[in-house]
Formats: structure tokens, C-alpha cells, sequence
């Protein structure tokens, strides 16, 4: 009977209705078996005859098997595959063709065709490609994995690999775009005051090109007059043409350690807008009133033509204000301005402290690379005093612009973030109850209430404590309308002075300039438009930790051999070990559990506390700054391996 295929299809279908079964995501393991995440939080075992039918991050549901004590899952039906665009190298063997996705946790060679496109003669073995899965075991009438080679993304010996494949992986623009030269301007009923001999200046990076923010101030008797001059691309590139809806795609420069990719094109953004010291440029300006106290007061915008008349650089500036260096501002006019700046900057960030939310300063890390992509050194850039005077005055221009669209226009591209999102602040409150810290739900919520919190919990200096809670918070989004910024603890915030940089500051312009004219406000912005705003500053921040984590990879390459020490802080703990970073240059490394005791039985990891235990006493936490030895850097997974340090 079992001979008749149409019998024996049943009883298989009948089989699978009766087996239990479970949904999750495939994560695989470098030993060939793997593990099922169920949705519950459950994980069960997948043996590596069952691993051969599927990719580390499939979405599968599985049928459950139990052999003795033993439980196990074999996938079955494939719901949504991990793999659909993305980045490999290519294999070329005896005149077949393989790619090799570029993915940590995926080293399956996977079979593949070239697109009708692609000339085969051109591509070698080890090329980087970008591919997209045609084929996988779990559709139906799909006997094994199946790839399309749909472009070559960089020669395996070009220099450019860790940035060409970085951007190909997140699909951002490999160039800054192209768009002629010719750029007249279209005021159009606009009128520009002409401020050209205002004695503008501009404080910025020794190597930065695209300098969109120049700042003039005068000392009041009871305070300050601040001018921040932003230029002006919207006066160049009409809304809805091609470069304004290439500009939109892009939303941001993007910033990459050694290469910028422009979200305008580089004559606008290094050129005709960048306010370079002698040449006339148009403006949108906002003058501002800082009383004594560090109050804002009266604001105004307007448009205007403006030349600045001094380029200077943040280090120099500060150190001439520190009393240190050999440089001096060239008159007396920039001189007394930096300490005018200096001194609002004082007064100003006092404020703040008091009624909003100042953050500690965290370090950047700045990389010098040469021509052929090798890291020659990388560097810690504080925030000394130039850098907290530029951004006083922009986080204050920009609360003044959040009140004028909220005020005169209703909506805007505003930033927005919540301290907790709302469906955790339950799970905040019982956590901070479980460290004897009693809140009320408003305190997470609510802007007033929540400044309270944080500074009482700053007081308590408890890093572990600091690291837990950001489980349970919220990130910064874009929004057409306005909301409160716990991050900077202001009601409103929306960013105008980067428009060179930022997309939404561009809208934010044009706004503006419709408040200037009488004109009525458009439509709000779309929230797809919001969307894709937040979603491409993550993808612009995904590519630059890539990059930086492939460049560390390289430069501390010798430091791995030689098992060199650091100190570190422990910034993430989870089942397999605890995620460090070096604070001599900002490079996160992975410290397994196996190396913290060679029995590991004895290492208990409580990754939901934050934890880690060796042979039952505490020995780890978040937060904790320890010393560990440098033990691998692995380039096929642009990732640092280390062991605590003796």
C-alpha cells in the first residue's frame, strides 16, 4: 500500500498536522548545527543534517522532535528567507560559478548564475559582488540554494574594499551624485539683507569642506546677540526637481572614516554653498538673544547675503581661549567675538544643566588613512571648548526654529525622542523597583517629570545601572509634527543648520522661507518622508561602524598577534560572552565565555541582569571598566577577539 505515492503523501501530511511545531529564526553556529529562536524566547536545537536546508536568519516553521530527552527541531516551511539582496565573493572553480555571502554567521558557498549583463571575463575569483537568492530548499520545487549575480560591486585587489563593500551592503550611494555645473539662483520674492560686512566667522574641522554654519555676536548689557548664518542650497536647487529628489533618496551626507559620499552634489556642498572665508554667500540667518542666565530670548530669521571673514579651526580656537599655542585670532574684532562665544557658551550650557539635560561628553575617535585605505593612526578628538561653543549656538538655533514651525507653520521635519517607549515603561518601572528606585510612570513619559528622574540617577554614578536601563529606552525619529526631545530635554527640537548635510533641514528651510514671504504652509510632510529620514540615518550609521570596525580589524592586527593589553568597558553581555570597548580608540571586541575560564560549566552569564559569574562569585557587570589582551582580529568577520587580561 505505502508503494502508492498518493498514499503515502497522505500519510506524510497527516504525520506533519499531528507533530507539534514552532516558529522562530534560524541562528547558525560555526560547528555545523544550529539553533531555532522561537517567538516565546525559547530556543531549541537543530541538528546539521536539518542546518544543510537553511540560512542563518531564516524565518521557519519547524516541526519539533523529541529522541529520549533530547529536543530538536527539523525546519519545514520556509516563511521568510534571511538572504535576499546581498553582498559575496565571488568563487570561480573549474568554470563553475559560487558566491560566498558576506555575513558572519554564513559561510555556505552557494551556487550562482551571472545577470545576461555581466560579462563573465571581467569578474574574477574573490571579487566582491552584490547577489540576490533565487532558490532555496524550502520553497516548493526548489531542491537546494540558488544565487543571481547582479553586479560587481570592487576588484578583490582594490584598495576602496571596505568602503565600496560597505556601501554596496547597506545599498547607499557609492559617489556623490552628478548634476553639471551650472547653478543659478531662484529667490524669488525672497529680499536678502546684505550683511556682507558683518564680521561672520566660521569654527570648524581643519579638513571639513562643506562649512554650512557662520556665527557673528555682539555683547549686550544683559546678555548676548547671537547671529548664526546657515547656507543656503534650497536658493540653488528648486523643491521636486532631480537633484532635490536625488537629495531626498540620499536624505544625508554620508560620513565614512577617510571618504564622504555628498547628498549634494560636491560643487554645492564644498563649493557654491560653503560659507568659505572671503566669498559672498546667500543665507538664511536667525539673530537670537541669550540673557545672562542663559536664557534664550527674541529670536528673528531672515534671509541674507553673507561674507565670513575668518576660517578657524576648533583646536586652534581652543587652545588660544585655554591660554596655550602659538595661534592668535588675525584681529581684534574675531578676538573679542571667541571670547563673547566663550563666555555665552558658559552661560548658556549653566542653563541647560539646570532646566534641560546635558549628557557627559562622550570621546570621538578619529582615523587617519592613507591613499591605498591603511590606518596610520586613531585619535581622540574631545570636546574642548570650540566644539561646545559651535554646539551651543546650533542646539540653541535650532529650539529657536522648532517655535517658529510650531508657531507659524503647524508642522516640519521636527526630532523626536521619547527617554522610554511606551510599551516598556512598565517593564522600566519594575526593573528600577528591583534596585529599590521607586518611580511613577509619568516620570518616564512626561518631559518635566522625566528630568527629574535622571538627574536623581545620575547623582547614584552607577554605570551598570546606566547601561541596564538602556534596554527599555527609545531612539531618536523624524516627525512632521512636534514633540518633546527627552535626549536635549526640550519640548521641541528641529535642525536647520546642516542643510548641506541633512535633507530635513532643507525642508525645514524652504519652511521657513515661506513664513518669511507670508506664503501659506504646504502640506505636512509625509510620514513615509519621516520614515525614510529615520531609516536612512541608521543605515548611514550602520555603514560607518562597518567601515570603522574592517579598518580596526587591519590597524590592530599586529596588536592581536602580540597579545597586547587594553583597558576596556564592558558595554554588552549575552549568552556567549561580553562585548568590550577599548577606550584608547573606540574598537569593540568580543571576550567569549570559554576564555574567561577554561571550564566553561564554571562561567554563568545572566544576560538579562548583565551579569557574569566565574565558579559562583561575581566577577563581571555591565559598566565595569576592566584590562583584556588582544587575541584575535579576523578580517573575514571584521571582528576582535580578546581574554580577560591577568
Amino acid at each position: 500500500m505505502l508503494q502508492n505515492n498518493s498514499a503515502l503523501a497522505q500519510l506524510k501530511q497527516q504525520i506533519r498536522e499531528t507533530t507539534p511545531r514552532v516558529q522562530g529564526v534560524i541562528k547558525a553556529t560555526d560547528r555545523g548545527f544550529g539553533f531555532l529562536e522561537a517567538d516565546d524566547g525559547s530556543s531549541y536545537f537543530v541538528p546539521p543534517p536539518a542546518m544543510k536546508q537553511v540560512l542563518h536568519g531564516d524565518r521557519v516553521d519547524a516541526l519539533l522532535k523529541q529522541e529520549g530527552d533530547k529536543t530538536s527541531v527539523e525546519p519545514d516551511t520556509l516563511i521568510e528567507a534571511g538572504l535576499d539582496r546581498f553582498v559575496a565573493r565571488l568563487v570561480k572553480r573549474d568554470g563553475r560559478l559560487s558566491v560566498v555571502p558576506d555575513h558572519p554567521s554564513i559561510n555556505n558557498q552557494l551556487r550562482a548564475r551571472l545577470k545576461n549583463s555581466l560579462d563573465e571575463s571581467t569578474l574574477g575569483d574573490g571579487d566582491w559582488v552584490v547577489a540576490r537568492l533565487v532558490r532555496h530548499p524550502l520553497k516548493p520545487d526548489d531542491r537546494g540554494f540558488f544565487a543571481q549575480v547582479d553586479e560587481l560591486v570592487v576588484k578583490a585587489d582594490n584598495p576602496a574594499v571596505p568602503w565600496r563593500v560597505t556601501l554596496a551592503r547597506h545599498a547607499l550611494e557609492q559617489a556623490s551624485p552628478q548634476f553639471g555645473e551650472q547653478w543659478p539662483l531662484h529667490d524669488e520674492g525672497l529680499e536678502r539683507e546684505d550683511l556682507t560686512a558683518t564680521p561672520f566667522f566660521t569654527i570648524d574641522g581643519e579638513k571639513t569642506r562643506d562649512m554650512d554654519d557662520a556665527l557673528y555676536i555682539e555683547t549686550l548689557e544683559d546678555g548676548w546677540r547671537l547671529s548664526v548664518a546657515i547656507a543656503d542650497p534650497t536658493a540653488y536647487v528648486r523643491e521636486g526637481d532631480a537633484v532635490d529628489r536625488e537629495a531626498q533618496t540620499r536624505a544625508f551626507t554620508v560620513y565614512l572614516p577617510g571618504q564622504n559620499v555628498t547628498m549634494l552634489p560636491e560643487l554645492l556642498a564644498d563649493d557654491l554653498c560653503s560659507l568659505k572665508e572671503g566669498e559672498e554667500r546667500p543665507t538664511l540667518v536667525c539673530t537670537l538673544d541669550v540673557h545672562r542666565d542663559g536664557s534664550l530670548g527674541e529670536y528673528r530669521f531672515f534671509a541674507a547675503q553673507v561674507r565670513s571673514q575668518a576660517r578657524l579651526v576648533y583646536d586652534q580656537v581652543s587652545d588660544w581661549l585655554e591660554g596655550q599655542g602659538d595661534w592668535a585670532p588675525a584681529d581684534d574684532t574675531i578676538a573679542t567675538q571667541l571670547q563673547a562665544l566663550a563666555e555665552m557658551t558658559k552661560a548658556r550650557n549653566a542653563w541647560r544643566e539646570q532646566h534641560t539635560l546635558v549628557f557627559k561628553d562622550r570621546p570621538d575617535y578619529v582615523f587617519d588613512v592613507d591613499d591605498a585605505g591603511n590606518v596610520l593612526a586613531v585619535r581622540i578628538e574631545e570636546r574642548r571648548v570650540a566644539q561646545r561653543m559651535i554646539e551651543e549656538s546650533m542646539i540653541a538655533a535650532n529650539a529657536c526654529c522648532a517655535d517658529l514651525l510650531a508657531a507659524h507653520v503647524g508642522h516640519g521635519i521636527f526630532n523626536v525622542h521619547q527617554a522610554f517607549e511606551p510599551e516598556k515603561a512598565d517593564q522600566a518601572i519594575e526593573f528600577l523597583a528591583n534596585q529599590d528606585i521607586s518611580v511613577e510612570r509619568e516620570q518616564l513619559l512626561e518631559l518635566s517629570r522625566y528630568r527629574e528622574l535622571r538627574r536623581a540617577l545620575e547623582a547614584r554614578e552607577d554605570a551598570w545601572l546606566d547601561a541596564r536601563l538602556r534596554r527599555f529606552q527609545g531612539y531618536t525619529n523624524m516627525s512632521a509634527q512636534p514633540g518633546p526631545h527627552f535626549g536635549l530635554g526640550l519640548s521641541a527640537y528641529a535642525t536647520w543648520t546642516s542643510p548641506i548635510r541633512k535633507y530635513g533641514d532643507m525642508v525645514n528651510h524652504r519652511l521657513i522661507k515661506r513664513v518669511l514671504k507670508g506664503e501659506a504652509a504646504p502640506a505636512e510632510a509625509s510620514q513615509a518622508l519621516t520614515e525614510q529620514l529615520t531609516e536612512r540615518r541608521r543605515l548611514n550609521r550602520m555603514a560607518e561602524r562597518d567601515v570603522k570596525d574592517w579598518l580596526y580589524v587591519r590597524y590592530l592586527g599586529p596588536a592581536a598577534e602580540a597579545g597586547e593589553v587594553f583597558e576596556a568597558d564592558i558595554i554588552a553581555i549575552n549568552r556567549g560572552g561580553m562585548r568590550v570597548r577599548l577606550t584608547a580608540n573606540g574598537a569593540t571586541a568580543f571576550v567569549p565565555a570559554p576564555f574567561m575560564h577554561s571550564d566553561r560549566d564554571k562561567v554563568a552569564i545572566d544576560d538579562k541582569e548583565g551579569r557574569i559569574q566565574i565558579e559562583g562569585e561575581p566577577r563581571y557587570k555591565l559598566g565595569d571598566t576592566i584590562k583584556v589582551a588582544l587575541a584575535e582580529a579576523v578580517e573575514s568577520t571584521r571582528s576582535l577577539v580578546a581574554r580577560p587580561a591577568a
